[in-house]
């Protein structure tokens, strides 16, 4: 199959394994899924379905790698599952999963990525508390992985406001510089550089600042700070500017879906998918997902113009994401619908 015959903005219907063995390598930027869960819901056939821990671990990490195979050298791989009890013990089965995709030597695993689900299904256990989050595993195959840092999480990490003009900025910096050990020369410099920062705060350049003097905090241990050890050696003290945007964390916070009518009985938030979308993709590239289930994945690349290409066995669920879909609204894509 070339690039051009690629079966773009199509959910198709059939043997996820049997459907991508027809992909060339490194047609897709993203793969990004969440695989029926070992034992937690009936999906109508398919995998989730295996009598052993062990087969369905078999299985799953069989499909991931032709998912490895498919994927650009820049591109990514986005797993999501969730845990199971057994014998009242957690089975740690995406932990699991994640240990034995790494050990296949073909990818690395970047982050754990935690979804924080805002209303977890309200059971009242007395000897175990609610579960309210699965990860989502960033698998690239490459250090060279394209990463859009700046585009992740925008709403929900805006900078902070620069802090208000105060005159007491900085004071106590200035009576511990009075109180350290540093020689006349190097409490001088410490002191203009001190009002130095303190202006860049009155003009907002900065959100705030941290000052080290030697003597009095903890020295840094190396690695990214050492610099500022070096600085702490050399002037006897070192500034940390605090440019107040908010860290992009490895976790997100949103709501599990519900929606009238689908049949699907586990919808994962299209939230989600954009925001990977957003952080390892750019507009046009071909997005996979192999457990195109409920079309959350196929919905959002419609929504952000991305092409995405979609597998599930369950024809009734086929019908329903494509339904789904092709009611969503995009002002660049519109071949939703086709069948294979």
């Amino acid at each position: 199959m070339t690039d051009s015959v690629l079966p773009r903005d199509q959910i198709l219907c059939g043997d996820n394994l049997e459907l991508i063995r027809r992909l060339p390598d490194g047609c897709v930027q993203l793969v990004i899924t969440s695989p029926p869960y070992f034992q937690q819901r009936d999906y109508g056939a398919g995998m989730g379905n295996e009598k052993h821990l062990d087969d369905y671990l078999d299985n799953l990490l069989r499909l991931f790698c032709e998912c490895v195979r498919v994927v650009t050298p820049d591109g990514s791989l986005v797993f999501n599952l969730g845990d199971k009890y057994e014998n009242s013990s957690l089975l740690l089965v995406p932990y699991r999963f994640a240990i034995a995709a790494t050990e296949t030597g073909l990818v690395n695993l970047v982050n754990s990525v935690t979804w924080v689900k805002k209303n977890p299904t309200p059971r009242q256990f007395r000897r175990r508390l609610v579960n309210s989050s699965e990860p989502f595993f960033h698998f690239v195959k490459s250090d060279a992985y394209f990463y859009n840092l700046d585009a992740f999480m925008v709403s929900d990490n805006a900078p902070k406001k620069p802090r208000t003009k105060s005159t007491n900025v900085g004071k106590r910096y200035f009576e511990l510089i009075d109180q350290s050990d540093l020689p006349e020369e190097a409490k001088r410099n410490a002191r203009l550089a001190l009002e130095q920062v303190i202006q860049e705060v009155h003009r907002g350049q900065i959100a705030g600042f941290r000052m080290k003097i030697r003597g009095l905090h903890a020295e840094p241990f190396g690695g990214q700070d050492g610099g500022r050890q070096i600085q702490l050696e050399k002037n006897g003290f070192t500034i940390i500017r605090i440019h107040g945007n908010t860290l992009k964390r490895d976790v997100i916070e949103t709501p599990v879906e519900s929606i009238k009518g689908l049949k699907h009985p586990a919808i994962y938030p299209v939230k989600i998918v954009e925001e990977f979308l957003h952080l390892l993709t750019r507009p046009s590239d071909v997005v996979l997902d192999p457990f195109i289930g409920s079309g959350s994945t196929a919905v959002a690349c419609k929504k952000l113009g991305r092409r995405v290409i979609g597998y599930d066995i369950n024809p009734e669920y086929c019908e329903s994401a494509r339904k789904r879909v092709a009611e969503t609204p995009s002002e660049t894509l519109t071949l939703f619908g086709n069948t294979p």
